[in-house]
């Protein structure tokens, strides 16, 4: 429950206490006839309904829709071939996964802008800021993997300049928000050499998680297909011709996480997605001026049940005044 009074509460206090020193102070109760004392209970119990109407308690509600509104957050997802490798939930992509997750956040972060940022060989930015959640799902559900045939090898941080780009962006557009980074992939590096380093200065990121993908024993990719008429194909190691096999490399996503700054959570099909979210501050930055604007608006407010029973008391204080007024006729008309 919640209060928000129509005055300062000191105010209020000092109104009501004046009022019931009015009420009470020519002589107790003990002394006064029956019908006085009614009616300074009556007028008691009428100052303090008002009183507890002017606080305006209420209950939240309404609100659940529009909670992280004072959020941007960034899907950056691996979209190399290993991200077809049949181990997510034991015989689908990891794609699958990938794309049931983005959903499931953007569900926990109800209310925020949405962002979809892909890399294979490159990084590209396939949705923009959107709180559209329609426009993301449809994004999420249809993101193209990388032909293997066009793969010459891949970094697993070749995204950190369109990252740092688009980050820096937001700053500059709307500093008030908060910035939210969700990286998903399998942690495999196919290019040569080691992978340069995220240089994300800090404080551009508020929070977010880097999201493993894949096991250990691995699962084999499908192509994309060849023509329309031909099934599409597991890829197949060069080096044996047996079907190519994609491992989860959780050491090195492990290490993009600490270059991020943040926390590292291998993902399983059917686990909930809440263990991502723990360190979004919300009450930091799950609010905004007109988002508050809306909650007041969608309060379930408590002050009317008060203002009912006020009536009722305005109502038994009149009949009772209207039966003293006519049994003091026929005391006039007998003294007459």
């Amino acid at each position: 429950m919640s209060l928000l009074p129509v005055a300062p509460t000191w105010v209020l206090v000092l109104l009501c206490a004046t009022a019931l020193a009015a009420i009470w102070w020519t002589g107790g109760p003990d002394g006064a006839p029956a019908e006085t004392r009614g009616r300074r209970w009556r007028l008691t119990a009428a100052v303090v309904l008002l009183g507890g109407a002017a606080v305006r308690p209420g209950l939240p509600g309404g609100d659940t829709e529009a909670v992280a509104a004072n959020l941007n957050v960034y899907f950056v997802v691996d979209t190399t071939s290993s991200i077809l490798a049949e181990d997510w939930g034991g015989t689908h992509p990891r794609l699958k996964g990938v794309s049931d997750d983005i959903m499931a956040l953007a569900d926990e972060l109800a209310g925020a802008r949405y962002s979809v940022i892909t890399f294979d060989q490159t990084a590209r930015v396939r949705l923009p800021l959107t709180t559209d959640t329609t426009a993301l799902g449809a994004a999420v559900t249809t993101l193209p993997a990388e032909p293997p045939a066009y793969s010459s090898g891949s970094s697993v941080t070749v995204a950190d300049d369109r990252l740092k780009s688009v980050l820096e962006q937001s700053v500059q557009r709307h500093p008030e928000r908060a910035r939210i980074v969700f990286y998903l992939g399998d942690g495999e590096h196919t290019a040569a050499g080691e992978p340069p380093p995220f240089t994300i200065p800090a404080g551009l990121v508020q929070g977010g998680a880097v999201l493993g993908y894949g096991t250990t024993e691995g699962g084999r990719m499908k192509t994309s297909g060849g023509r329309q008429d031909e099934p599409p194909a597991y890829i197949a190691d060069p080096g044996t011709g047996a079907d190519a096999r994609s491992r989860v490399d959780e050491d090195r996503l492990r290490q993009l996480a600490s270059q991020l700054g943040l926390p590292y959570v291998h993902r399983q099909a059917g686990e909930p997605v809440t263990p991502a979210t723990e360190d979004i501050d919300l009450v930091r930055y799950g609010s905004t001026e007109h988002l508050e604007r809306e909650r007041v608006a969608a309060r379930q407010e408590l002050y009317w049940p008060l203002l009912l029973a006020l009536a009722g008391v305005g109502c038994w204080e009149l009949g009772a005044a209207l039966l003293a007024l006519a049994g003091s006729r026929p005391r006039r008309e007998a003294g007459a």
